[in-house]
């Protein structure tokens, strides 16, 4: 055959293999490939070939299964045939990426994946390290067969339960509801996360004329001029108005304690001009932690000047969420804020005050540019000197210290 003819013939074969190749599967190709070949007689296995990249081997063996006329066969390959399947050549693969991702492995110095970031490109990489080697494809497919899958941490472990941890949610609210009945005011503390005062980004979305968002900082180093705001919240529960004394100093027990003060300054002793008590519901860390030596001392300071018993019950380990400002107060706040950059005082203090829910919430605020002191001593002569009578029922959590004559 002329190269020119030779030529021509596999355009044809070519032009009518993409032609039928839509239609056509690997067993079929084949089939289809061996007629074509057969249908040009000497040279056609060259031809072919050359047309729709069959070697001609394959052609060969093609037009033999033509030739002897054997029945369609009920699958596209025979049985065992392609390569094997890496969890079948590497029997013990699947073992040694479970190993690398049990949680059990967090934190073990042998792991040596402890402390990083477990995505497939890096169980790969530790894999092949281990000898097995293995694609990032390979290994999610391996992990999606493991029943593991991509997710975010969910906030529902509240760490070990107590053994009186009912019991004493059951004496937190028999205390909370005597004092309601008595008209004594009761109050909920704690310190809100420390914001960085500056045009940095805030979490969340807010509405803005299309194409124009809030235009923020890249990146959120704090600014040694503006510092950082901590607001410590005071929370009536009884009456559904809250108090938030923002600090720009340090979250100490004197802090929180004057926080207090300014509350029952500002708002308390309006509300409650019969009061000779005050009931104190708080967790057992921060600043008004149950082991802070100075918490206690400083309310002995705030109980003397206001001539009022201060009664203190904390919530058991692990379930400070349960304290009402958390939901009842800073979560509104929160919502309040989101995606607004808190780039001065003026604009904290304005979004704390204008905070207000359907049940009526009312906020009120104040600026506190006092400076507190860390690592502030209580000897143990000035703790004993203090007048505090504990209860029978775990007097570590409650208390009531009254005014020193």
């Amino acid at each position: 055959m002329a190269n020119k003819g030779r030529v021509i013939v596999v355009a044809q074969v070519q032009k009518r293999y993409e032609i039928m190749l839509p239609y056509l599967s690997e067993r079929t190709k084949r089939a289809w490939a061996a007629a074509e070949a057969l249908a040009i007689g000497r040279g056609g296995n060259a031809i072919v070939a050359e047309a729709v990249g069959l070697s001609r081997t394959t052609l060969t063996k093609a037009k033999q299964e033509v030739l002897s006329q054997v029945g369609i066969p009920t699958r596209q390959r025979q049985k065992g045939g392609g390569r094997k399947r890496l969890v079948e050549t590497d029997t013990t693969l699947v073992e040694a990426l479970d190993a690398l991702i049990d949680p059990s492995t967090r934190g073990d110095p042998e792991s040596p994946l402890r402390w990083t970031c477990k995505s497939t490109y890096h169980l790969a990489e530790a894999l092949t390290d281990q000898g097995h080697p293995v694609s990032q494809r390979t290994v999610y497919r391996l992990l999606d067969a493991l029943g593991y899958s991509l997710q975010v941490n969910r906030k529902t472990e509240e760490g070990r339960d107590h053994p009186d941890r009912d019991a004493q949610f059951q004496f937190i609210y028999r205390q909370v509801k005597r004092f309601q009945k008595k008209q004594q005011p009761v109050i909920s503390v704690d310190t809100k996360k420390k914001e960085n005062i500056g045009n940095f980004a805030k979490a969340g979305q807010v509405w803005e004329p299309q194409g124009q968002p809030t235009k923020v900082n890249t990146y959120d180093f704090p600014d040694p001029q503006k510092g950082k705001a901590c607001p410590y919240g005071i929370y009536d529960p009884t009456r559904n108005e809250g108090w938030v004394n923002v600090g720009l100093s340090r979250d100490t027990a004197q802090f929180a304690v004057e926080s207090i003060r300014r509350w029952w300054n500002k708002m308390g002793k309006a509300r409650y001009p019969h009061a000779h008590e005050l009931l104190i519901t708080a967790d057992g860390g921060g600043s008004n932690g149950d082991r802070t030596r100075l918490w206690k001392t400083e309310l002995q300071k705030l109980a003397n000047g206001l001539k009022l018993t201060i009664r203190v019950c904390r919530f058991p380990p692990g379930t400070s969420k349960w304290n009402k400002i958390e939901h009842r107060m800073f979560s509104f706040i929160s919502k309040n804020w989101r995606g607004k950059p808190l780039d001065s005082l003026a604009t904290i203090v304005n979004l704390i005050a204008n905070t207000t829910t359907d049940t009526g919430l009312h906020i009120e605020t104040s600026i506190d540019y006092a400076i507190y002191e860390k690592g502030i001593e209580v000897t143990d002569e000035e703790l004993e000197s203090l007048n505090i009578k504990r209860e029978k029922f775990h007097g570590e959590w409650n208390y009531m210290i009254k005014p020193q004559l």
